[in-house]
């Protein structure tokens, strides 16, 4: 167990599995209160509270995170049930397989809405409540393809470029208000999303969830004075993916 995460309380959206899991399981273990925010699929938040609540205390709170009266129902949840907020991981998001004239306005709403604008607005609204922590942290899942573009993937790229620029900007505004805010960039890594965009893909040689968890943790549990904006991490001799 971390000593210095010990109680310390972290919201994390997309708890439901893949990363989120390995994300909420690995704090938990390190001793931090999660609040799970978000997610209409009870039975897998519900498997993840298992997980984790044998380790450290869990808020489970489903619901739409596009709804911003949603987000600002589980800031105040979180606030109430442990007393204030210290750490933000932006986790939730969708992919795509489409090709670039096939794009639905619904579907480029959707993408960008929960990729993009849920992250940004929930940031926004945990913002009071971070700058009252001794160890503020936004850490935003992003993606490799923040820094380059795949085919039938134009809106998820749109999406994770816009993440990570909204990192970039907000690492710098609220450096002085002792925030740090970091972006992850994984390449391919082996989840439910991955086998539904890419089911040509296998798990040999991608990225394991629990690696990018320990990444997370890393951040977390070495906290300085240094601005990292993003981590990038890549699979060893395969085209990188989500």
């Amino acid at each position: 167990m971390s000593s210095q995460l010990k109680d310390k309380v972290v919201i994390l959206t997309g708890a439901g599995g893949g990363i989120g899991r390995a994300i909420a399981v690995k704090l938990a273990q390190a001793g931090m209160s999660l609040v799970l925010l978000g997610g209409n699929d009870r039975d897998k938040l519900t498997a993840t509270v298992k997980l984790a609540e044998k380790f450290a205390p869990c808020l489970a709170l489903p619901g739409d995170l596009t709804d911003l009266e949603f987000l600002s129902a589980g800031i105040n949840a979180a606030v109430n049930r442990f007393d204030g907020i210290d750490v933000l991981i932006n986790n939730a998001g969708v992919a795509q397989n489409t090709p670039f004239e096939k794009v639905s306005a619904a579907e480029f709403d959707r993408i960008m809405t929960i990729n993009t604008k849920v992250p940004y607005f929930l940031t926004q609204k945990a913002l009071p409540f971070l700058k009252k922590s001794s160890s503020a942290t936004v850490i935003n899942i992003a993606s490799v393809v923040a820094h380059a573009g795949y085919p039938l993937q134009s809106v998820y790229t749109a999406s994770k470029h816009a993440l990570l620029g909204f990192t970039k900007s907000i690492a710098r505004e609220h450096y002085k208000d002792n925030i740090r805010v970091h972006a992850i960039c994984p390449g391919g890594v082996y989840t439910d999303m991955v086998k539904i965009s890419r089911p040509d893909l296998s798990a040999e040689g991608m990225i394991m969830p629990e690696e990018i968890a320990g990444i997370v943790h890393f951040f977390l549990a070495n906290r300085g004075n240094a601005v990292i904006d993003e981590i990038c991490v890549h699979r060893c001799n395969k085209e990188p993916f989500v």
